[in-house]
């Protein structure tokens, strides 16, 4: 029997930030969570997403984007908002059990006037990195709002 908590991890593309945290929750704690993503609009995955994450030995290239209609069959115990858009849309997730909101920063918009790819990649991997400390602590259990 599985007793993993299932997470959905939404953001507006379901391309950078909640592929980033699915790829980090699979792992990091693939033990106790079976990690999903999904978006509002989805538009693939962002191939500088994949390329920081690689480079944190995670590979999400095999990630393909999904609406969050894809899932609502699935009953998970979390839906965790990455983005403020996608909190807005989607405050409550239907079957979730509870929703709670992070946003963070979006990488492809810091990075809109980046001279270099390596310019680009730092705000990429600034991100990433908040996203994994926040995975690395998320309670999966407690009830209250996390912000």
């Amino acid at each position: 029997m599985n007793n993993k908590h299932k997470v959905v991890f939404l953001c507006t593309g379901n391309s950078c930030r909640s592929q980033m945290a699915e790829g980090w929750a699979r792992h990091l704690r693939g033990d106790e969570i079976e990690a999903y993503s999904a978006g509002t609009n989805p538009h693939g995955l962002n191939p500088l997403a994949s390329k920081v994450m690689a480079e944190a030995g995670v590979d999400i290239s095999g990630h393909t984007s999904k609406h969050v209609d894809d899932l609502k069959e699935v009953a998970f115990d979390l839906a965790v908002t990455v983005c403020d858009r996608a909190h807005e849309t989607c405050p409550l997730f239907p079957g979730a059990a509870r929703t709670v909101h992070h946003n963070f920063d979006d990488p492809p918009r810091l990075a809109e006037n980046a001279q270099t790819e390596e310019e680009a990649l730092n705000h990429y991997r600034r991100v990433r990195d908040e996203i994994r400390d926040f995975i690395e602590t998320m309670d999966i259990r407690r009830k209250e709002k996390a912000e």
